[in-house]
């Protein structure tokens, strides 16, 4: 007779998923342990959902007391080629970088509708309840995946896996179903550290350590203010996420390129012109990345991003983009179209826009980057 752990396993594989394990609804105490020092510290920037449920996030069973396993599932999104070898490219094409997860589909409805199929055919099967997650509650999905056998956490923070490398989503399925764990993953990074090294803002302070508010990828989707003016250099072309960590990666030699078409590459997103995101309003960026996650950080957010990535271009054709928005309704996209215009232009024409502009700007942190840019 097939063992319940064998049937769900096999039934996750036959609905699209590519790794499976087993997990009790525990943490290690190291986990648990790291969240805390991760609060102390204030690593999490303004990400306060993350320090408001933080209990229930050190805990499976204080999210759900009657979970008794947590199988966690897994779906490759391997790109095709390496993000660090095309970045460089992109660079000198006045192109934008996308972070590899997010150049298609929303990866949180793929998953999530493929982890309700797996939940449904389960308490068929065998009258449990399930509770299912893709990034939907304060679940530590990276820990409780390498207690489930699919990897391990780097010394960068993500997962790790001997078969896929980097590029792995997650998605768990709680449930009262008591089930055999599978043997938990090992660290396998040894002295490696070329995650650590090749970060463009020094954003990790030691291995196993993340300062997302240094991170390219937090300060680009989730920080709703100004970029730190210090870190803005460091971000480069890359107007949503940051790649470098994980695709330098040596366990990438094992990665497999996705087969999902929700994952591969849209046709405009793989490669999109900054000098046409910049003209981006509301509407048409809500119809550029509909079903898209880039939707969820809202135009504004992604302008600045483009500005950002404009200044650093060094293109100095691309200085009247960012000149429209020096009187765009939101302050963060006009401050990072300051900063951008200080990159490109020569002193006289920047000073006759700070003349034009300047006394006009009402906004206190708008008026504080003018200033800030000596000439």
């Amino acid at each position: 007779m097939t063992s319940p752990e064998a049937a769900i396993r096999d039934k996750a594989l036959s609905l699209g998923f590519d790794a499976v394990g087993i997990s009790a609804p525990e943490l290690a105490l190291e986990a648990r342990d790291g969240l805390a020092d991760y609060l102390s510290k204030g690593y999490h920037g303004d990400m306060g959902w993350l320090a408001a449920k933080a209990e229930r996030r050190g805990s499976p069973r204080v999210l759900w007391a009657d979970a008794e396993s947590v199988i966690m599932l897994a779906v490759n999104y391997g790109p095709d080629t390496n993000p660090l070898n095309r970045n460089e490219r992109l660079k000198i094409e006045g192109r934008g970088n996308i972070s590899v997860y997010a150049q298609n589909r929303d990866y949180h409805d793929v998953v999530k509708k493929r982890l309700k199929g797996l939940g449904r055919w389960m308490c068929d099967r065998f009258e449990c309840e399930v509770k299912v997650f893709v990034d939907t509650a304060p679940v530590m999905e990276k820990p409780l995946a390498e207690r489930a056998g699919l990897g391990w956490q780097g010394k960068h923070t993500n997962l790790v896996s001997r078969d896929f490398g980097s590029w792995l989503f997650l998605g768990e399925i709680y449930t009262t179903l008591r089930l055999s764990p599978t043997p938990a993953e090992i660290d396998r990074c040894g002295s490696c550290r070329q995650c650590l090294e090749i970060c463009p803002t020094n954003a990790f302070p030691a291995a196993h350590k993340l300062d997302a508010r240094r991170c390219i990828s937090y300060l680009t989707i989730e920080h709703k203010g100004h970029i730190p003016r210090d870190l803005r250099h460091g971000i480069g072309n890359r107007i949503y996420g940051c790649d470098d960590c994980l695709a330098v990666c040596p366990w990438n030699k094992f990665a497999r390129v996705a087969d999902e078409p929700a994952f591969l590459p849209r046709d405009g997103l793989d490669a999109p012109r900054l000098a046409e995101l910049a003209d981006l309003d509301d509407e048409a960026f809500r119809k550029l990345f509909s079903k898209s996650p880039i939707k969820r950080t809202g135009r504004d957010r992604f302008v600045r991003n483009v500005l950002i990535a404009i200044g650093n271009a060094g293109d100095a054709d691309l200085a009247p983009k960012a000149e429209q928005h020096l009187d765009d309704p939101s302050p963060i996209v006009r401050a990072a179209a300051v900063w951008a215009l200080g990159c490109l232009l020569e002193d006289e024409s920047f000073l006759l826009l700070r003349e034009r502009h300047e006394n006009r700007e009402t906004d206190p942190e708008v008026v504080t980057e003018w200033s800030a840019i000596h000439r």
